[in-house]
């Protein structure tokens, strides 16, 4: 791994440390969702449409109701509360009543004695339809004769972001390019599959547990749905593996599921999706079709960006509306461009519902403008590097909502770093790679990314955390975000050990529960280390004065600066007055002084308008860039990806190992959406539910990865650190896509880039010879 790190002086953050988590995992230990067992627990199965549109016209669980095993069957006349799931426009219903408006949608739960008993029975269970048109795709959506399953436009949500005179640059433009861009679904393919357990207790309050991202989401929904007071429902999160945006807010509806049924039956529900359930009924990534337009001078300098940006939503709403305007602001790239206008629109057609996804619409957009820059590179015959340098943001530049950066910018150190690596003068500049039937090439892509929820979502951009250390020295943390497999307990006990003074293997992250701490928001968008980072070193920084006071009294000074080196404290002007950790701590129980402490931290404020799109989008960015260097065989149109290069400005690298696994994940789950993952829904029907037929890459397709960090600490952030978590996603696809067209001229304008679509491109290309 490449690192272009900061000198390090701090004896816990910094260090590539172990996880906290490893042993329990390498084991088998770990408890997952499947894993817990409760006293005469039920479990739950859900009766799904069998058509993409339609009225129900009658519905009968009598032989259902008949099986030996199975207690009960549950409608949506069974909600105590609302039959909705608390999205942000609440257009989801927990259970169909009158009409589905896709295959998978849920009708109705059987709830039974084992588990095989309930998917049984739920087969059994009658529903008869009036089949209705379906709306198939974005285009069919939006015409003014379409069929309306959403509102009287069937568009969920609309974003214009206007800055300058793009339509007036455009007419005067030296040069002028453009182009029409199409991404497929992606689906999450996390190990494990939904699943949650339903707990009611005797108090008549209930317990959740489950594979989740966001605790409080779920708290939220399941409160709204069974009509309970707050204080009567907890969330637990339980090991969980994998997530990457899945398990953000579509098992608000498993978890709500689960609850009903225990809630009706005063008895445990599991609830655990097989892979296909999982497949035909959980969100994805959104398809989408982007116009896009480049206006720039002869020396290469854009003067204007214009985009068109539609985002397939699928049946219903979910987390769409943020996912379209974190798109939408990114959509013009990492440049700074004095004119730009964006219009975004997510439509909705009668397939499953799509939602968040590890890069929450960038992916899509970056496709777009990092392949439209480079056709721009073409026509003014400059470098795609040189134009991107040109362009790039820097510090003083403004992004398309007219945000200044400020600070923090590390684009130019980024795409030098990742150039360095790649080898790309050796590769670009050697024409006689492009020849012959096996040909490399080599591709760039870059971008920037909001960390947190910014002012899409600056209400929910808090953290609180609980911080306390026991008599014996060792540190209990309870925080509101959850842990993934990306590593954030690991960080979040490496900065309180840092900020204590404390070894960092004597803390200890309990498991996210609702009821430890306030509302702390999603574990999302590249914000955990930030937010939580933040809480939790404000509330053992608090402790730590305390200590540090301590130290000074046994020490017999009267003031100094106390410093630690994770086992003793000392003063910072004299090294050789020292008292051990646990000696202090002993001391500090003796004398009765507190060290626990809650933390809290919000985000910077920013001001946006939601009406111009104008303002400061968000606190700050992180930059990253990508190289690809591919082989294609120009025969059986084949693309082997000999390696990619990613680089990432995340402010600090609090643990570079994790910083290097998390490039290498979002590096690979990117190379599936660049070639292979294809997801095929026809009138409304998927037709591969499975990875028998939607192919994600093995071992055997991973190329070699260079990860490269880039260090430019954000002010604001704990010891500098921005965010990382969804970055690596977002460019490796489209440089492979770059590369692709480096290698053989062929340009494609879809993804993924299947060997049928760059033969469709070479029989174009024939026709025109």
């Amino acid at each position: 791994m490449k690192k272009t790190l900061s000198k390090n002086n701090f004896h816990s953050v910094g260090n590539s440390v172990i996880r906290n988590d490893v042993i329990e995992k390498v084991t088998g230990t770990a408890k997952y969702i499947d894993d817990y067992k409760f006293g005469d627990m039920l479990y739950g199965a859900t009766v799904r449409a069998t058509v993409p549109h339609g009225n129900i016209k009658s519905f009968n669980s009598a032989l259902a109701l008949k099986i030996d095993g199975v207690i009960a069957v549950y409608t949506y006349k069974d909600v105590p509360g609302k039959n909705e799931v608390p999205f942000i426009l609440n257009d989801y219903p927990l259970l169909a009543s009158d009409k589905v408006l896709f295959h998978g949608q849920a009708i109705a739960l059987v709830v039974a004695k084992t588990p095989e008993i309930a998917k049984f029975a739920a087969k059994k269970v009658e529903v008869t339809y009036q089949e209705l048109p379906a709306i198939n795709d974005v285009h069919q959506s939006l015409k003014k004769d379409a069929v309306k399953i959403f509102g009287n436009d069937n568009i969920f949500k609309r974003y214009d972001i206007i800055r300058g005179d793009a339509e007036n640059v455009f007419e005067k433009a030296a040069v002028v390019v453009e182009g029409k861009y199409t991404t497929n679904y992606q689906v999450h393919a996390y190990l494990e599959t939904q699943g949650m357990v339903a707990d009611p207790q005797p108090d008549g309050s209930i317990v959740i547990y489950g594979s989740m991202q966001c605790p409080f989401y779920i708290h939220d929904a399941i409160v709204h749905i069974l009509n309970v007071p707050q204080n009567k429902v907890r969330i637990v999160q339980t090991t969980t593996g994998g997530a990457f945006g899945g398990k953000e807010d579509v098992p608000s509806i498993v978890a709500a599921h689960a609850a009903l049924a225990a809630y009706l039956s005063k008895k445990p529900v599991k609830i655990i999706y097989s892979r296909e359930e999982d497949f035909q009924a959980m969100s994805k990534r959104h398809p989408s079709y982007i116009e896009m337009k480049y206006a720039a001078d002869k020396k290469g300098k854009i003067t204007a960006a214009q985009v068109r940006y539609i985002l397939d939503g699928g049946a219903f709403s979910t987390l769409s509306p943020v996912v379209l305007w974190r798109g939408a602001v990114h959509a013009a790239g990492p440049y700074n461009i004095p004119n730009v206008k964006i219009e975004a629109i997510c439509a909705a057609t009668n397939k499953v519902p799509c939602g968040a996804f590890r890069g929450f619409g960038q992916p899509q957009t970056t496709f777009a403008n990092e392949s439209l820059i480079d056709e721009l590179a073409v026509k003014l015959n400059i470098s795609p590097l040189g134009l991107r340098r040109i362009n790039m943001m820097k510090v003083g530049s403004r992004t398309a909502t007219g945000q200044k950066i400020t600070r923090s910018c590390g684009l130019e150190k980024v795409i030098k770093q990742v150039v360095q690596k790649s080898d790309w003068n050796k590769i670009y500049l050697s024409p006689e790679k492009r020849t012959g039937t096996i040909r490399t090439g080599i591709g760039i892509a870059a971008s920037f990314y909001g960390v947190g929820l910014g002012a899409g979502g600056k209400y929910l951009d808090r953290a609180g955390s609980y911080v306390q250390v026991q008599k014996d020295g060792t540190v209990i943390i309870a925080i509101g975000n959850t842990e993934l497999g990306q590593g954030v307990f690991t960080v979040i006990s490496q900065i309180a050990a840092e900020m204590l003074g404390c070894p960092y293997n004597f803390v200890r992250v309990l498991k996210t529960d609702t009821t430890r701490v306030p509302d702390s928001g999603p574990t999302v968008a590249s914000r955990s280390t930030l937010m939580s980072g933040n809480a939790v070193r404000n509330a053992a920084g608090i402790i730590r004065l305390r200590i540090d006071k301590m130290v000074l009294e046994m020490l017999n000074v009267k003031s100094g600066a106390v410093k630690s080196n994770g086992k003793n404290y000392f003063l910072s002007s004299d090294p050789k007055k020292k008292v051990r950790y646990q000696d202090v701590v002993k001391k500090c129980y003796g004398k009765r002084i507190n060290l626990t402490s809650n933390g809290w931290y919000a985000g910077e404020d920013v001001t946006f308008s939601q009406e111009t799109g104008q303002g400061n989008a968000y606190y700050t960015y992180s930059y990253s860039a990508t190289a690809a260097i591919v082989k294609v065989n120009t025969e059986t149109c084949e693309v082997s990806v000999e390696k990619l290069v990613s680089g990432h400005d995340i402010g600090k690298a609090l643990n570079p190992q994790l910083c290097e696994g998390q490039i290498e994940g979002g590096v690979i789950q990117s190379l599936g959406y660049a070639l292979t993952e294809n997801l095929i829904i026809k009138n409304g029907i998927m037709l591969n539910p499975s990875f028998a037929g939607y192919l994600i890459p093995t071992s055997s397709d991973i190329p070699e990865i260079i990860p490269v960090i880039v260090e430019e600490p954000y002010h604001d952030g704990p010891f500098g650190a921005k965010g990382l978590g969804e970055p690596p996603m977002i460019t490796p696809a489209t440089a492979i896509a770059n590369a692709i067209y480096n290698a053989t001229g062929w340009r494609t304008d879809k993804l993924p880039v299947t060997p049928e679509v760059l033969l469709d491109i070479k029989k174009h290309l024939w026709k025109k010879i």
